[in-house]
């Protein structure tokens, strides 16, 4: 349905003295006939003033696109080979309108490139590795080139040499005399198999050396048990000797500045001094031990192991309360006195902690397949990002969290894409399933064929239990393949499997049989199916049936251990610990809303849970401290590396673990060419003063005691800041070596293509020319409708009045004659 808009809209107002005039004359007037006439007359001339127009929709294609060409010629493409932008500009420069744009230097502002030159009315062409470190992030390019318009198409240039790039990766601030962790990361621009041996030094003293080989783009190489035992600024110094081809050497050294600091301050409550715990507390912290929280200045955070609810007065946890306000932490760990056990269920004390301590709801035993159309119909009818952005909205569910879900695509043939079904609780398995769907591009056919996609879904659950769930996405139409696919749907329901099907509205064809009704919601009233309607940028709303509980097991029945699941792999607590073992033991509780769950058991059953309170941090670790010999619930839990999971809980729940006395300074390790942010912060009174290698630092106040300085060392290697050390390396350019392996992704996730030269210079402009439609809408004015209709009324009535005249003056003369 076509609407009709308005240039002048406030013309409309000069309706109402057009009205009020005119029911004024029909009250002094018998020819009503002739003032309603011109009534409608002057409504129709208003409405013609205010310039009535509609929007006509066509589509126009451009036979010569305006092409930008964007070659990349900073540092890192001399890898590559030099003549592709070239190359590919002269054949397209020849047949359509062409600019190049080149970026040189020692830095890639490709992000800035696109954002600059994307107009919405042209077309731009990467002839790039990818590697952007300088301005706009790519996605943030990308996505605004997509809203304005402008299709970006990405050529692969063909690497001709290999290189590799050294550095090291850990934490800065360090605590005096304690064993720390730090990888060597190498990455080559190639997949080739290449050697190289490695030297690793602390100040200028030699900690670690070895051979590696390599055949992956990024290996890492952990470096345990590094000691630094004296406080402030230390030097560590990786030089890599490659044994194959490398073409650039500047890269191959490494500087990272390490800054000692005394022991933090913690107070531990309840602790079991012999425990595992007390052993990794003692080890890495200033430790005292007491449950009066009375005189907490100078702690860092509070640790409460296995303390129950009684132990807690209104006052204690008032203080509690007020010590987290002050941005500090807290750490509750588990045990057979706490939680479930402590009577810690509408306490005073469960106030301040992210769970609650009650048995969390069973979560486990739900397996969802999502059923995808990708059809060449959903890119042509443009449903296809509503398609992939409701799977992701679904993927994203909470009710989902502990599932096991997998993605299956239908063109002409259904594709498995998530290999199976893959397991929620991972936030690594989230971002695969999320990128596997983001990357997802129509099929080369048009055919629309369901019952493939419904093929393997059947494999898939036919031998699963529980809550099992299909959910097809689709544009609707299936009229081909709807006998085939009512006839497995039927199967699939019959085998206890709940169906439901989105529809997105749109203009693609076969969605309707010859009644109206839609062939979706026929499939799906067939076999007692859920149907949902929805319009493009609507995101259905799935409510999924309630999992039945657990069974009750009583002791004999229940597991004798329960495997770890690290659930949120990006978070701090978790992002260096490889979690490996089981416990036999936890306390039963249910995360609040807005905690992070972090580790989990296989059950589904929390084990380490946070959440902010105020400005403060708590961490409720809801297994034991490993003590208790054969009764220990969490003894493998403080052995190895997974022992690094406690000292991170309580580093995170610390923040920040430099003194609050002094000048302290923080500022992290550059780049060359690329400014240092520093930040000062005053904690007693005095003049701030800092020195960059014996040069003052100009300092400006941004907060209360707060200062804050750009600087730029002029040279690669260590600096000294009034005390505190800046390391400097390489220039970025040279750190992201080769392709840049998401970009791909990317660039089709925003409609874009990839091309290697010789595709490029066959396939582009015909693509280029396709991506050239666009749906115009037209202004079609329509005030000569209005104006048209005013004078044929208008004429009317006076050609009726005329006529009435005539026909009167001929009577009158017929009766004079008579």
């Amino acid at each position: 349905m076509v609407s009709m808009n308005l240039e002048n809209p406030e013309m409309l107002w000069l309706i109402i003295p057009v009205i009020a005039g005119g029911i004024y004359l029909l009250k002094k007037s018998t020819k009503k006939i002739l003032i309603v006439s011109r009534i409608i007359v002057a409504i129709l001339l208003v409405v013609a003033l205010a310039s009535p127009y509609i929007l006509d929709p066509r589509v126009t294609s451009d036979e010569n696109p305006d092409i930008v060409l964007i070659s990349d010629e900073t540092s890192s493409m001399e890898l590559f080979a030099g003549d592709t932008s070239t190359n590919l500009y002269e054949s397209l420069t020849a047949k359509t309108p062409t600019t190049l744009v080149q970026l040189t230097g020692e830095e890639t502002a490709l992000g800035d490139a696109i954002m600059q030159y994307a107009r919405g009315d042209n077309q731009i062409v990467l002839v790039t590795d990818g590697n952007n470190n300088q301005g706009a992030e790519i996605e943030e390019a990308l996505e605004f080139a997509e809203d304005v318009g402008t299709t970006v198409y990405y050529v692969e240039p063909e690497l001709e040499s290999n290189d590799l790039s050294a550095q090291i990766e850990g934490d800065k601030t360090v605590i005096v005399n304690n064993e720390n962790q730090f990888n060597i990361l190498v990455t080559q621009a190639d997949s080739e198999t290449i050697g190289y041996g490695y030297e690793l030094y602390s100040d200028d003293e030699l900690i670690r050396s070895g051979n590696a080989v390599q055949s992956e783009r990024q290996k890492t190489i952990p470096v345990t048990q590094v000691k630094f035992s004296e406080l402030g600024k230390h030097t560590l110094k990786l030089v890599i000797t490659p044994s194959g081809h490398d073409s650039d050497p500047i890269n191959n050294v490494f500087y990272k500045s390490v800054y000692a600091i005394p022991k933090p301050k913690i107070q531990a409550a309840g602790l079991e001094t012999d425990s595992p715990l007390a052993y990794s507390l003692y080890k890495l912290y200033d430790v005292s031990t007491g449950d009066d929280f009375s005189d907490l200045d100078g702690t860092k955070a509070i640790v409460l192991d296995n303390v129950h609810s009684n132990a807690f007065s209104e006052t204690d946890v008032e203080k509690l309360k007020e010590y987290l306000s002050d941005g500090r932490g807290i750490v509750v760990v588990g045990g057979e006195r706490s939680y479930n056990f402590g009577n810690y269920l509408d306490s005073d004390i469960e106030q301040i902690l992210p769970v609650i301590s009650e048995p969390t709801d069973w979560s486990g035993g739900r397996n969802v397949v999502l059923v995808l159309d990708v059809s060449q119909s959903t890119s042509a009818h443009g449903t296809l990002g509503d398609i992939l952005g409701n799977a992701i909205n679904i993927l994203e569910n909470e009710d989902l969290r502990d599932a096991y879900l997998g993605v299956i695509a239908f063109g002409s043939e259904g594709m498995d894409v998530s290999n199976g079904l893959v397991y929620l609780g991972s936030s690594s398995n989230v971002e695969f399933l999320r990128s596997s769907i983001e990357t997802l591009t129509p099929t080369a056919t048009s055919e629309t064929s369901l019952n493939e996609g419904l093929l393997i879904a059947e494999e898939w659950l036919q031998n699963e239990v529980g809550e099992l769930d299909i959910i097809i996405i689709s544009d609707g139409g299936i009229e081909q393949s709807y006998d085939e696919s009512l006839e497995l749907a039927n199967n699939i329901q019959g085998d206890g499997v709940n169906m439901y099907y989105v529809h997105i509205r749109s203009s693609a064809p076969s969605q309707n049989d010859e009644y109206g009704t839609a062939y979706a919601e026929r499939l799906m009233d067939e076999i007692g199916g859920t149907y949902f309607h929805i319009s493009m940028g609507e995101r259905v709303n799935i409510i999924f049936d309630e999992l039945q509980e657990a069974p009750e097991t009583d002791n004999e029945t229940q597991l004798s251990s329960y495997p770890l699941i690290e659930l949120n792999t990006k978070h701090f607590i978790t992002g260096s610990v490889k979690l490996e073992g089981n416990i036999t033991g936890f306390n039963d509780v249910t995360p609040k809303a807005g905690a992070d769950r972090l580790v989990i058991t296989s059950t589904g059953k929390p084990v380490l849970t946070t959440w902010r309170y105020g400005l403060g941090r708590v961490a409720a670790l809801t297994t034991d401290n490993g003590e208790g010999g054969e009764a220990r619930w969490a003894a493998r839990l403080y052995e190895g590396n997974n022992s690094m999971l406690i000292s991170s809980t309580v580093n995170w729940v610390i923040g920040n673990p430099r003194e609050e006395s002094g000048a302290v300074v923080e500022a992290p390790d550059g780049w060359f060419g690329t400014p240092v942010e520093i930040e000062l912060t005053m904690y007693d009174e005095g003049i701030p003063v800092l020195k960059l290698d014996g040069e003052n630092v100009a300092l400006s106040l941004t907060g209360d005691n707060v200062y804050e300085a750009v600087v730029g060392p002029g040279t690669i290697g260590i600096h000294d800041l009034s005390g505190y050390p800046i390391a400097v390396n390489y220039a970025l350019e040279y750190r992201d070596v080769g392709l840049n392996e998401d970009l791909p992704a990317l660039i089709k996730k925003y409609g874009g293509n990839i091309y290697t030269e010789n595709e490029a210079r066959a396939l582009l402009l015909e693509d280029a020319r396709e991506n050239s439609q666009k749906l115009v809408r037209e202004t079609v004015s329509q005030k000569i409708y209005f104006l048209l209709a005013a004078l044929v009324i208008f004429l009317g009535e006076v050609i009726l009045r005329r006529m009435k005249e005539i026909r009167e003056m001929k009577k009158l003369q017929s009766q004079i004659e008579g």
